[in-house]
This record gives structure tokens, C-alpha cells and sequence, in this order.
């Protein structure tokens, strides 16, 4: 393997950056050929030129400054490193991105994310909202700290990450305040035939409530399908059909969008899941996160 000589790759970058090579040995307290002399050991090593002189200035190759943007940023990240080092926690903010699953009801997801801003000291929380595959890719590639998800990580996808179940919840039926009392009395049964908001594609709370609907042979009729669970609770509170979320967020999904209980089914029940690139979560957030499921969602 070829290494890079990342004293080299200073003297470059410097050079670059105070116009000469000149000004360069002035910053870097060295001599003008000792200087020049590690660019051509760059130059070597790289196996191409990374200057062109015209006059007495240096002008950039095509290949210069593409090593030069790949410098700047291998020392933007080397200073990055040095500050939080230094800084600690009383410095910036700890960076904590977590991956969302799209499929998952936002009021939900904030219950269970609200404890890592107060998990102590400075937490700067990124929430990135996407498809579950996508996001352990991410995870993955450890552009994410954490994924929570109603499903847990595919060991078919090659992936080392671990799941660790926050809890799980039977489903309520909210419908707005009318179309609630329509459908009260009977249920489950009142829901056949019954205007139906369902989750699009292959959530699990989709899957869930499918396996539900044959078992129990009622069938309603699906009025639409939503990839966004939000979007899909504002058609339900304006009586455009009847839909189901976690009852461990009833009392929220009642006071957000003004719908009624329809019934409550303890058999159709939704995990939740963290899922971490470690076997056992030691980050302060997460620590936080794991605490309040336990009283979100008993787990």
C-alpha cells in the first residue's frame, strides 16, 4: 500500500494557501528549499506534477487542485478533531444525528428524541427522515449515530448493527369526533365497509394491521394510502376516513389533530426499535432515549 506523507501534504497545502513558496517557509519557520523539497517528494510519491511555473508565480495543475481540495479538507477535519478534543463538553456542541423512519408517527418520534436534548450538556440533534434501508446504510457509513425504526436492521443487508427494542404498542382507531360515533358501537366489526386511511408500501404497521384485517375477516374500505404518517393524521381529522397509530400517543394524536377513539386492538402490536453500530449504547443521548421508552412505551 502506498502511504501518504502528510508532512508533505502540509508544505503543499501551505504553500497553496500563502501564494508562494516563499511565504510558505516564512509560516512554516523553514527553509525556502527545505520546503521545496517536500513538494517534490509529494510530487513523487503522487506520480505527477502538481505545479506549473509561469514567471515567478506557481500556478495550480489539473492535478493540483484536486489534491488541494482533498487537503483542505483532511485538515479542516484534523482541526475539528484538535477543537473537540480540547474543547470537551464544555466547549461546542456534541453532534448527534439520528435516522428516522418515515414510516413512524412524528408525535412519536419526538416523545421518544425529546430526552436527548435535556440528556445533559450540549446536544446539537440532527433528525434525518428517510426509507429504513437507506438510513442503515448511513448508519453504516456512521453518518448517523442512531436509526429508529418499527422494524429492526435485515441481517440479509450485511450490515453490523445491532437492534435494541425500545418497546412496543397495540394500535388505536381515531376518526374525526362524527365519524368516530358512526363507527363506535360494534367495533371491531363496525370498521367493514368502514372509509379506511391505511400506510403505503411494506411498513410494519401496514403489514400489522393487513394480517389483522384477513384474520378477523373485516374489510374496510380504503379510501387512500400515505407514505407520510402526519399527512395521513390531517386527512383523518377532517373525517376523510378512520386510521390507527400506536395508543401508546393517543392522548397526543387526540389533542394534535382533534380526533375521537374508535376502539383500541391490543393484538396488532408495533415495535420500535434503536439500532446502533454498538453492541451496548454508550452515548448520553441515546441513554435518554433508551429511558423514556421505557415509559412511553413500557418497554
Amino acid at each position: 500500500m502506498d502511504w501518504l506523507n502528510y508532512h508533505h501534504l502540509l508544505y503543499f497545502w501551505t504553500a497553496v494557501r500563502e501564494g508562494s513558496i516563499t511565504a510558505a517557509s516564512r509560516k512554516l519557520h523553514l527553509t525556502q528549499p527545505t520546503v521545496s523539497g517536500q513538494i517534490r517528494a509529494l510530487e513523487r510519491s503522487l506520480k505527477t506534477k502538481l505545479f506549473e511555473r509561469s514567471g515567478r508565480t506557481l500556478l495550480l495543475t489539473d492535478a493540483g487542485r484536486v489534491v488541494f481540495r482533498h487537503a483542505d479538507e483532511i485538515f479542516a477535519i484534523g482541526r475539528e478533531l484538535v477543537d473537540s478534543l480540547r474543547d470537551g463538553p464544555r466547549g461546542r456542541p456534541v453532534h448527534f444525528a439520528v435516522g428516522v423512519a418515515d414510516t413512524l408517527p412524528k408525535v412519536l418520534v419526538h416523545r421518544l428524541l425529546a430526552p436527548a436534548l435535556a440528556s445533559g450538556g450540549e446536544i446539537r440533534l440532527t433528525c434525518v427522515d428517510g426509507a429504513p434501508d437507506q438510513l442503515l446504510a448511513q448508519l453504516a457509513l456512521h453518518e448517523l449515530d442512531l436509526v429508529v425504526s418499527d422494524y429492526p436492521a435485515n441481517p440479509r443487508l450485511g450490515l453490523k448493527a445491532f437492534n435494541h427494542l425500545l418497546g412496543d404498542s397495540g394500535v388505536t382507531f381515531f376518526a374525526s369526533p362524527s365519524l368516530a360515533a358512526r363507527h363506535r358501537r360494534g367495533f371491531p366489526r363496525s370498521l367493514s365497509g368502514a372509509p379506511m386511511l391505511l400506510p403505503y408500501g411494506n411498513s410494519a404497521l401496514r403489514r400489522a394491521l393487513d394480517v389483522w384485517f384477513e384474520e378477523t375477516g373485516i374489510s374496510p374500505r380504503v379510501r387512500g394510502e400515505f407514505a407520510d404518517s402526519g399527512l395521513l393524521k390531517v386527512f383523518g381529522g377532517v373525517g376523510d376516513g378512520i386510521f390507527a397509530a400506536p395508543t401508546a400517543v393517543e392522548a397526543d394524536v387526540r389533542k394534535m389533530y382533534g380526533v375521537a377513539v374508535v376502539g383500541r386492538e391490543p393484538r396488532i402490536r408495533e415495535r420500535f426499535y434503536a439500532i446502533s453500530v454498538e453492541r451496548r449504547v454508550k452515548h448520553p443521548a441515546v441513554v435518554a432515549i433508551t429511558a423514556q421508552a421505557r415509559q412511553t412505551l413500557g418497554g
